[in-house]
């Protein structure tokens, strides 16, 4: 754990100071001058940090774009859908929420409560069952078969209310009908009295990487008003696809 926190403390200097030398970091972090060479190695075999030349200095590498690109994904994600997230839970009246996968789980990036919320409950950060929220089902849809069978044995398939489906020979049919239809719903299978709908949002290449979803109490959120409101899912999950970059 020492050497880990060492190499993110080299990366934190290269990133205040731009440049570096071997003895300058050695100093500011505390250790032997050859210590500071062989975090710097190891840093370097990852494509994290380069030398700058022949001034034996180091800096900030590419590699270090790319662990940041995950993250700015998903902020240009949330940043690109939240308008339009806005306005769907202006149109539904519902609340809307922005949702990946994450490990064998769908977290929630973002959400919008729509004026016919009841509850104040907060989604945002929460990971929900794959298998049993409607953001899950779009997300499980459109995954090779051999990525979503290693999600699905690593969660299991737990039962959370009456109408969860615990099995494949119930769940796998209906991933299918939202691949093809282009939406999925859950009638309180997750909570009691909750329904919710969710569709696609693609990224530039066409990949799925999220899924948008509007959910709302099963009394008011019936099947019917979600069947009717596909449309305005459907278009809203294109918008946002569309902010990313597809041209589809």
């Amino acid at each position: 754990m020492q050497s880990v926190d060492r190499a993110i403390s080299v990366l934190e200097i290269l990133s205040q100071r731009g440049e570096a030398g071997v003895s300058e970091i050695a100093a500011e972090i505390g250790v032997h001058k050859s210590t500071a060479f062989r975090l710097l190695g190891a840093l370097e075999a990852r494509s994290l940090v380069e030398q700058a030349e022949d001034r034996g200095k180091y800096r900030l590498s590419f590699g270090v774009i790319r662990l940041a690109g995950g993250v700015s994904a998903r902020l240009d994600l949330t940043q690109q859908g939240r308008p339009v997230c806005r306005r769907l839970a202006e149109e539904v009246g519902e609340t809307v929420n922005i949702a990946v996968v994450r490990s064998h789980y769908a977290v929630n990036l973002d959400q919008v409560r729509g004026s016919s919320a009841v509850t104040a409950h907060n989604w945002v950060g929460q990971l929900t069952p794959l298998h049993a929220t409607s953001s899950g089902k779009v997300l499980l849809a459109h995954l090779d078969d051999g990525h979503r069978d290693r999600l699905l044995a690593a969660a299991g398939l737990p039962r959370f209310t009456p109408a969860t489906l615990t099995t494949a020979a119930e769940l796998l049919p209906q991933l299918d009908e939202a691949r093809a239809r282009g939406y999925a719903v859950t009638v309180e299978e997750y909570e009691i009295g909750l329904n919710a709908m969710a569709a696609p949002v693609r990224a530039y290449d066409g990949e799925v990487v999220a899924a948008v979803s509007a959910s709302g109490p099963a009394y008011r959120f019936t099947e019917a008003r979600m069947h009717e409101l596909v449309p305005v899912l459907i278009a809203g999950a294109a918008d946002i696809s569309h902010r990313l970059g597809y041209a589809g």
